[in-house]
């Protein structure tokens, strides 16, 4: 008897801090038996805490259990990889701590190594804290996309945002805001209108993205009176973007350039700086949102949300954001493979 392989995508799901939500959150998603059907699973996480915590929701999770260093194909739906090295005390604690951080960066470490060698077409990450990241002596990665990044050798990536509304991206990521300015070229306002053009053609199936681009001065800098940097380095970008053939306006003051794109005038807007661009989204689509990670060789999704370490531990979490990162992680994998940029860097 022949049997036929499976064609279902596998999703690598990593728990995210094991003092957050992180848990609550995977269970809950994973119970959901149509989205269970869409893939095959890759937990990596603690398979103690997560049976705990299913024990606690009163929530069934059927899954098989194996060791993260013994990673490999398997037939069962959900598979949990355990990192039972880590010794959760019997209190965990309320908020940062190094076990935290150790434990966390561990999950993300073997689900890209997974994503590598091929064993998961895409990569779903859970919420971490960048305090406990830094406690467990990682300082050099603010956040999972600069870790990503580094991992895979990635020249260039973006935060994008997808939500039901629209679709952002991030020009600067985890700068602080008046560090931006020493941070803001030419290349970081075109490299993320290049990225989404590439995305939104490829994953979106969008012949020619309308992309608009926001000011970071207020009004949009008012002709040079509130700043000039629009006409220095966004101006210059967005030109630049055009000649090479994609669709692009702007800088516009940002508060009107949300407004339009709510309404779908465009299909993705370039914010200058983080909260630029996620205060709107996550207005719009609290419970909907996800990040994606532009500029990999892989598929990288996650909810659009830290780890909630005030509610952790009460069963209060809610699951929306992380179903929707599982949804679309499956959406692309089956589209096609991750989008990296066509076109050379244009400069610092």
């Amino acid at each position: 008897m022949i049997f036929m392989a499976d064609p279902r995508p596998t999703i690598g799901i990593t728990m995210g801090d094991p003092c957050g939500i992180g848990a609550e959150i995977i269970i809950k998603a994973l119970a959901d038996e149509a989205l269970r059907e869409r893939a095959r699973f890759l937990v990596f996480g603690l398979s103690e805490q997560l049976s705990y915590t299913a024990d606690q929701i009163e929530q069934n999770w059927p899954f098989a259990r194996d060791h993260h260093e013994d990673v490999r194909r398997y037939s069962e739906s959900v598979v949990v990889l355990d990192y039972d090295e880590f010794s959760l005390p019997p209190a965990m604690p309320r908020g940062s701590s190094r076990l935290g951080g150790e434990a966390s960066l561990a999950f993300c470490d073997g689900a890209i190594e997974a994503a590598r060698v091929g064993l998961v077409d895409a990569i779903v990450t859970g919420p971490i804290s960048k305090t406990s990241w830094t406690l467990a002596g990682q300082k050099k990665f603010p956040g999972h996309t600069e870790l990503l990044a580094d991992r895979f050798k990635s020249r260039h990536v973006a935060m994008m945002f997808v939500a039901p509304q629209m679709k952002v991206v991030l020009a600067t990521i985890h700068r602080p805001l008046f560090e931006v300015r020493n941070h803001f070229t030419i290349g970081c306002v075109f490299n993320p209108i290049d990225l989404a053009d590439a995305a939104l053609r490829r994953w979106w199936g969008i012949e020619s993205p309308k992309i608009v681009v926001c000011g970071v001065n207020p009004h949009a800098g008012e002709g040079g009176q509130f700043g000039d940097e629009e006409q220095r380095i966004i101006a210059p970008a967005v030109l630049m973007a055009n000649e090479a053939g994609m669709t692009v306006s702007g800088p516009f003051p940002a508060d009107t350039v949300f407004v339009k794109a709510a309404a779908g005038a465009y299909d993705c807007v370039v914010a200058m700086y983080h909260d630029q661009g996620l205060i709107p989204i996550k207005l719009l689509a609290w419970r909907e949102a996800v990040n994606l990670t532009l500029g990999l060789p892989i598929i990288r999704t996650s909810p659009d949300h830290g780890t909630a370490f005030d509610i952790a531990g009460r069963s209060r979490a809610d699951e929306s954001s992380m179903k929707a990162a599982i949804n679309l992680a499956i959406d692309l994998a089956v589209k096609a493979p991750a989008v990296t940029p066509a076109e050379d860097d244009p400069g610092e």
